[in-house]
């Protein structure tokens, strides 16, 4: 077979190309071997960080080439980087505590952290950085996450007007932390002289309850142990740990911080020295400005919690920080879908604020139909709670009373409802319920927690009423059951109940309800009881 010229050319120019493309192959990955073996003994080359304030270069320490001294004294990049996140825009100290850390240890990178652009800017020393979390539309994703601008084993969280005196004192917080191992102590804190005393505190994090109780914690001979602290401290943690967290850099930073620490359970060991000094005292120059930054402390203490699902704080003075609904506000959960709120399917029982407007509205309307002659008695579940925890039952959503309707015209509250709804002095909603012939009383306008009214009357013995749902525990029953009512303690009140109230919750729930809890609709949503 003979071949053409053209064929030949056509050939050849094949060979040379597939010998150019392996060539300048082989010439890439050795180029890229050679980079990573430059790359081994330095740190990663730090983000481009414009846009993130002041229009300094790259970020120092989150990946530069500066050197440092180790904890064994050797020649070494540095293994903590000092970030300051909690610091008020309009009267802060940020500049000279940099430049104190810097002053000691001018090889540890710096960073301060903050939600937005501060205004009047920030005045750094060279080579500190400031990273901003808001997300700007220009900028990438990483540009404004703080795991990506830390790139040492360690981070030291500080205070706003802190000093550092002792260069030696960070290399001994390290050994400290390193010390404990792979223990549950995860945090080492040192405490800030002439600033408020730090305390070591229990913290409890119920998230199924909504509620964060604190209680103080007993010292030990060589520094505390604790889940919290409580004052002025500077907390060394692993940069593992911190990003580990899912909200790393919270405000307040030591309430964001140790919730989510308590619920893994991970421990605070403050020690007895090295301590820091403050530079700055007061903090803030004026009374106007201290006002200001408890107003904004308070303010985002509200809005962290309402974001971590907490609605009530019990303090270690025994005082409570409330997050959630009030008579004011309406209530933490909307109109509930076949009898399972939405908050069960969260895992969480009703919230504490909630539970709180219940009782409040049982024991005003236990009160006002005991003083207008309406006899009364605990109904459903209400009961059934009652019997279990002399309360509302801790996932329940509303509370159900029965009582007599011939008596209704003794209450004025009642007799009237015909015609509309009735707001009383005290703001509680007395109307005739939209689903059938009952009453409701609500928390108030805003608020519609509330307590249901049924009533029914006697016929041949039997108690019944004119209005039905398709509720298990909605039946008839022996008048036997009123006669008498009895005193039951229920939500803090004596309030009457059937007598018999095992065989009369039975006859509505079934036999052993008393000792076998479960939600109101366990084909929508089922009780572990293993949780209990």
């Amino acid at each position: 077979m003979r071949i053409s010229l053209c064929q030949g050319l056509l050939t050849g120019a094949i060979v040379l190309n597939l010998l150019i493309l392996y060539y300048v192959s082989r010439a890439q990955q050795q180029m890229m071997e050679k980079r990573k073996e430059l790359g081994r003994g330095t740190r990663r080359a730090a983000l481009p960080a414009s846009g993130l304030g002041g229009g300094l270069g790259a970020l120092v320490g989150a990946g530069g080439e500066r050197g440092g001294i180790g904890v064994d004294g050797h020649s070494r990049s540095p293994r903590v980087t000092v970030l300051l996140r909690e610091f008020e825009h309009f009267e802060n100290y940020v500049g000279d505590v940099a430049t104190s850390f810097l002053r000691q240890r001018p090889e540890i990178p710096f960073l301060a952290v903050a939600d937005t652009n501060p205004y009047p800017p920030l005045v750094l020393p060279e080579g500190v950085r400031l990273l901003v979390l808001s997300p700007s539309p220009e900028q990438p994703p990483q540009a404004h996450r703080p795991e990506f601008h830390v790139q040492t084993e360690f981070v030291l969280l500080v205070p706003d007007g802190v000093e550092l005196e002792q260069p030696r004192s960070i290399e001994r917080l390290i050994r400290e932390l390193e010390g404990e191992g792979g223990g549950p102590v995860r945090l080492v804190a040192a405490s800030v002289l002439a600033r408020s005393a730090v305390q070591c505190l229990h913290l409890r994090v119920n998230l199924r309850e909504w509620t964060a109780t604190y209680s103080p914690a007993a010292s030990g001979s060589s520094g505390s142990v604790c889940t919290a602290l409580q004052g002025d401290a500077i907390i060394l943690i692993r940069t593992e740990d911190l990003f580990n967290l899912s909200v790393p850099l919270g405000r307040p930073l030591f309430s964001s911080l140790f919730v989510q620490t308590a619920l893994r359970g991970w421990k605070v060991k403050l020690l007895e020295s090295p301590c820091f000094s403050a530079n700055h005292r007061p903090l803030f120059s004026s009374a106007h400005n201290q006002w200001k930054a408890d107003t904004r402390l308070k303010e985002a203490t509200g809005r962290l919690m309402r974001s971590f699902g907490l609605k009530r704080l019990l303090l270690p003075d025994g005082k409570e920080q409330w997050y959630g609904c009030s008579k004011e506000t309406s209530r933490c959960f909307g109109t509930v879908q076949d009898d399972t709120p939405d908050y069960l399917y969260l895992d969480r029982w009703t919230p504490p604020c909630c539970l709180r407007g219940l009782r409040e509205t049982a024991k005003y309307v236990i009160n006002i139909l005991e003083t207008s002659g309406v006899r009364y008695w605990l109904e459903g579940g209400t009961l059934l709670g009652a019997v279990r925890h002399q309360d509302i039952i801790p996932w329940d959503y509303d509370v159900d009373l029965g009582i007599y309707l011939e008596d209704i015209p003794n209450c004025d509250h009642l007799k009237n409802l015909d015609s509309g709804s009735l707001v009383d002095a005290n703001g509680y909603v007395w109307e005739r319920a939209v689903e059938g012939d009952f009453y409701r009383v609500q928390y108030s306008e805003a608020n519609h927690l509330h307590v249901d009214l049924w009533p029914f009357y006697a016929r041949n013995g039997v108690m019944t009423k004119d209005t039905w749902i398709e509720h298990k525990q909605d039946v008839e029953f022996p008048e036997h059951f009123l006669q008498p009512l009895v005193p039951m303690t229920f939500a803090g009140v004596t309030a009457f109940a059937p007598n018999n109230h095992r065989a009369f919750l039975e006859l509505k729930f079934g036999e052993g309800v008393i000792e076998n809890p479960q939600y109101p609709n366990p084909m929508k949503k089922r009780l572990d009881r293993s949780k209990l």
